[in-house]
């Protein structure tokens, strides 16, 4: 689903070069899922932009579902990757309501029209998620996204980045701006969705619990480097307090 070969990226800051990513290499199967974890600088986020198209990548090459995204607009590389960050309020309008951002989502890549004639069905559509993840917001669908807790509103930035299955799901911190109560039923609604559809995803968390509970493999960075790599009974084995000490 997703290949990076020999990726890289250097920033100039004024007569200084910082390798923020050195020259990096994974590949991913459809439907598997990543936990990266590593200090400030370490190349988490930058890694992930080089694949959103945020960044364009210094060296090397990104492919996604076999097709080279390397030099590909973000604009385009969104009808493939969809992302979650760290702050609430990004992923949504807020002065928009919860039916109107989710149908903004919904018709992603779809021919614009009949939406009169569709908009029942599609409320029906979010209904039937929103039970299924926060019952509470199935009768405000019509409620300004402003209103809204933090917590609230990345449960609708995730039933948004995920109503039109993305082929991949980038999530960079989502949880670390919501207090842990809210943070830990988030990341039970991010398990459900992505066992339900089954999405290839990237997550980045700062929790080493959550490393260790979530995703079939973890990617430890550092200094711009991959500096473990643990999958199947590795990954079952590591623990907060191992992981601890593997820190650079």
């Amino acid at each position: 689903m997703i290949e990076l070969i020999n990726v890289s990226k250097t920033f100039n800051n004024g007569a200084e070069k910082v390798e923020a990513l050195k020259p990096t290499s994974f590949s991913m199967e459809s439907g598997d899922s990543i936990v990266i974890i590593g200090g400030n600088g370490a190349g988490k986020s930058t890694l992930l932009n080089l694949i959103s198209g945020n960044l364009k990548p210094t060296t090397g090459t990104i492919k996604i579902d076999g097709v080279d995204v390397t030099n590909m607009s973000r604009h385009k590389r969104a009808a493939h990757v969809a992302c979650v960050f760290q702050d609430p309020n990004a992923g949504v309008c807020p002065d928009m309501t919860i039916a109107e951002n989710l149908s903004i989502a919904y018709s992603r890549g779809k021919t614009r029209g009949l939406r009169l004639a569709t908009k029942k069905q599609h409320l029906e559509i979010f209904k039937e998620k929103l039970i299924t993840f926060n019952p509470e917001l199935k009768d405000r669908l019509n409620q300004t996204v402003s209103l809204l807790s933090g917590g609230q509103r990345q449960v609708i930035t995730l039933l948004m980045a995920t109503l039109q299955r993305p082929k991949l799901l980038l999530l960079d911190e989502h949880i670390s701006a919501l207090d842990p109560k809210i943070a830990h039923q988030v990341m039970e609604i991010t398990r459900e969705l992505i066992n339900e559809q089954k999405i290839t995803t990237i997550m980045i968390t700062h929790h080493l619990k959550d490393a260790c509970t979530y995703a079939d493999r973890l990617l430890m960075f550092s200094s711009g480097r991959i500096i473990l790599d643990a999958s199947g009974e590795e990954k079952k084995a590591l623990t907060p307090a191992i992981l601890v000490t593997k820190f650079e």
